[in-house]
């Protein structure tokens, strides 16, 4: 059964809630339709204008099937505990979809909704570490939004100028084809625009190369020397011998850039394009305001009602014990090392020291990249092979034990006791491998208590996975994973006659239903009672004294 739940004042009841509950049930398709409705009194104790019996009435003739009375206490509070209250009301009833409405559609207001809780991936990482100016990470988003033809993102999204290395490509590239630089769904450009894009593409990922370069030359403890390949080319017999010692032939031998005695010095021309685009990206108040909210609501991991949630992985050796990982000088596993990454990567921006400013800036580079990174937890970004080498096997990379142990019970529950949490009845939940379920591959693990939620709801992850993400449903019931199918628009359903699909997965159930008091925010409520309890008592005993 499809539930949908929305919240509701009702004081009064007027055509806009009428609205509202229509565009709930068509919306939501939901087979049940609860609102959870003020009492007597309503937001700031202001009595309501008709009482809760009549506004019930009147919301169960108009469309909903169920009302449910927010209790008091909760309804006459401001609207971040009016809310979150409700909310866990919806969530124990068994809703799994929330309608609400706006008087807004920019997503910026709405984004600021109090509840929002984001786990950071590596590739929201490496585009904070281009909003504080690591140069490495410009590159990087800049490469990625020319390879995939998402220009527009930064260009009409954010404002940022690609003028600057579109004139430099003009000249430096002038005479290269850069025919292996095509970009990827770049439907929508004309013959003229992709020649530039394909200058532009090749242009910035060899500034992303040489600053990279740069970068593992500077933090030596970041182990990361096998990503310093431009030395490695010799530019005579257009070949390059990688740090195996292995020779392949490279698929495109024009560099104009790149001067062989210091391979991983920036041009003139480069340093003005990385120069401009650095304080493009410092200086665009939104993107800094997107960068903000991830800072202000979001983390490397959280811990929410007994589940584990974060993007990647936890670093591993091979006998299931957790790997430790050298951040500047220090030695670091399992949650300390999570939390030391974080703490870094708040102080690139929020720190008074330029060097730890420093040094944040660039563990975000590390985060994104490293094979150490709990974020990325692969033995190499072969990006620089993907793109000169023809050779698949130097593609490969090779995922951190986590991925080949979260099958071990032994090993998971010891995971789980790291962060805090009971292994009897905790949850797992983590994303950036994609599961291949066209395969036959399970997003479940470990009998339940891993839970591998990307399935692709990037386009182009959908031919590997099969499907187009998974959104995994937290009531009181329990656990549900539903997997979508790809759509491409309402049009082209309607021509090709195709209905919207998700199918519905079991994870786990609760041998009973959880209440409020079960949860986090019920432990918070138990708390403050037991301080309110506590407060009354010594005003009661005379241990504090009234103050008049």
């Amino acid at each position: 059964m499809n539930v949908c739940g929305i919240v509701v004042e009702y004081n009064p009841f007027h055509n806009g809630h009428i609205h509202h509950i229509h565009q709930a049930r068509k919306q939501s398709g939901c087979d049940l339709l609860i609102a959870v409705m003020s009492p007597h009194f309503v937001q700031r104790g202001e009595p309501a204008i008709a009482d809760k019996w009549s506004r019930a009435r009147t919301a169960l003739h108009h469309g909903a099937d169920l009302v449910l009375e927010l209790p008091t206490i909760h309804a006459v509070q401001s609207a971040q505990f009016f809310s979150s209250a409700a909310i866990d009301i919806l969530a124990l009833a068994g809703a799994d979809t929330i309608a609400f409405g706006s008087e807004s559609n920019d997503l910026d207001r709405l984004m600021q909704y109090h509840s929002l809780d984001i786990q950071w991936g590596n590739h929201d990482v490496v585009w904070m570490g281009a909003a504080a100016g690591q140069k490495a990470c410009i590159a990087t988003v800049v490469r990625n939004s020319i390879r995939y033809g998402n220009l527009d993102i930064l260009e009409d999204g954010y404002g940022i100028n690609m003028l600057p290395l579109a004139t430099f490509v003009m000249e430096a590239y002038k005479d290269d084809p850069c025919e292996i630089f095509a970009m990827k769904g770049a439907s929508n450009y004309n013959v003229l625009e992709e020649e530039l894009g394909k200058k532009m593409h090749k242009a910035i990922a060899v500034i992303q190369f040489k600053l990279e370069g740069k970068l593992v030359r500077r933090h030596k403890e970041f182990q990361m020397e096998d990503r310093e390949l431009l030395h490695r080319i010799n530019p005579e017999k257009g070949t390059i011998t990688l740090p195996d010692g292995k020779e392949y032939p490279l698929r495109d031998n024009n560099f104009p850039t790149i001067d062989w005695k210091h391979p991983y010095e920036l041009t003139a021309g480069e340093k003005e394009v990385m120069d401009k685009l650095s304080s493009a990206f410092r200086n665009c108040e939104k993107l800094q305001n997107h960068i903000r909210l991830l800072l202000d609501k979001g983390g490397l991991y959280t811990v929410y009602n007994g589940n584990l949630l974060f993007h990647g992985s936890i670093p591993l050796n091979e006998d299931g014990t957790f790997r430790e990982v050298q951040i500047y000088g220090k030695s670091y596993k399992g949650k300390e090392l999570y939390d030391v990454l974080e703490t870094y990567v708040r102080r690139a921006f929020y720190s008074v020291g330029k060097e730890e400013q420093k040094k944040g800036r660039d563990i975000m580079w590390y985060i994104w990249a490293a094979p150490n990174s709990p974020l990325f937890g692969k033995s190499k970004m072969s990006t620089f092979e993907r793109y000169f080498i023809e050779d698949p096997s130097t593609h490969e990379e090779k995922k951190n034990a986590y991925y080949r142990l979260w099958e071990n019970e032994e090993v998971v529950d010891n995971m789980l006791r790291e962060f805090g949490l009971d292994p009897e009845k905790g949850h797992i939940i983590n994303g950036h491998v994609p599961v291949h379920q066209s395969e036959g591959e399970s997003p479940v693990k470990c009998d339940g208590k891993v839970i591998v939620i990307d399935g692709g709801f990037s386009k182009p992850y959908q031919k590997v996975t099969g499907i187009a993400g998974y959104t995994l449903i937290y009531n009181s019931y329990g656990l549900n994973l539903t997997a979508h199918e790809p759509f491409t628009s309402k049009a082209d359903a309607v021509a090709r006659e195709t209905d919207i699909v998700s199918n519905r997965v079991a994870v786990s159930y609760m041998s009973r239903r959880q209440l409020v008091g079960d949860t986090d925010t019920g432990h918070a409520l138990k708390e403050r009672i037991q301080e309110l309890i506590q407060l009354l008592d010594g005003y009661r005993t005379g241990i504090i004294k009234e103050k008049k």
